[in-house]
């Protein structure tokens, strides 16, 4: 649920009447971009639940995405501890980059864990090409839930086996095809790994 910020308590006076507005993807974590905005585009943001900012350049309100349709979604709101800056956790529709890119940063720059969400899409993207392409991991998806189970099985086995053992680098190799069959599984019931993460989450509370 999105926690309403109380524009009023923020410090506008610092930056002439705009704060720093950072934007980061609410599931992998990737920082995407750096706006600003004034009172009313915090409000806006709140209030239609899309990221607004206000432009600089143009010295106005803007809504991100209103030519190229790549808006912002609002997931959450935090501000920081001098009350100068927020933060948005949000789920991207299309690229954030001017330059077609998921990111305004670079994208080899992203926390470790960031890489299961982009493994997890670049997946799904394969399955949903398959009638373009064809590879081990559209061949096992077209195989069936039977058969990406048992994957999942023998690779938890082969996991398990290498651990026994002390196997460390027969560890991590199997433990990585555990994580990708399991990731084709999840996908095969049309779930993901976000979905997981919620549950453990849920666990640990």
């Amino acid at each position: 649920m999105l926690k309403e910020i109380d524009s009023s308590k923020l410090n506008w006076k610092k930056m002439n009447g705009i704060i720093p507005a950072i934007i980061q993807h609410s599931i992998s974590g990737q920082i995407l971009m750096l706006g600003y905005m004034d009172q009313d585009a915090l409000e806006q943001t709140q209030k239609k639940k899309l990221v607004f900012f206000y432009s600089r350049t143009k010295k106005r309100l803007w809504k991100k995405g209103e030519k190229s349709g790549n808006y912002l979604q609002v997931i959450n709101i935090t501000v920081d501890c001098d009350c100068d800056t927020v933060l948005i956790l949000v789920v991207p529709i299309g690229n954030t980059c001017h330059l077609n890119r998921d990111s305004c940063f670079e994208s080899n720059i992203q926390p470790e864990y960031s890489f299961l969400y982009i493994l997890e899409k670049y997946l799904q993207s394969r399955i949903m090409s398959s009638k373009e392409h064809t590879s081990y991991t559209v061949n096992l998806f077209n195989s069936g839930t039977k058969r990406i189970a048992q994957k999942v099985a023998e690779e938890g086995v082969e996991t398990a086996l290498a651990a026994v053992v002390d196997d460390i680098s027969e560890l991590i190799d199997e433990s990585s095809d555990l994580v990708f069959h399991l990731l084709v599984l999840l996908q095969n019931k049309s779930l993901n790994f976000h979905t997981v993460i919620r549950n453990l989450r849920k666990r640990n509370t």
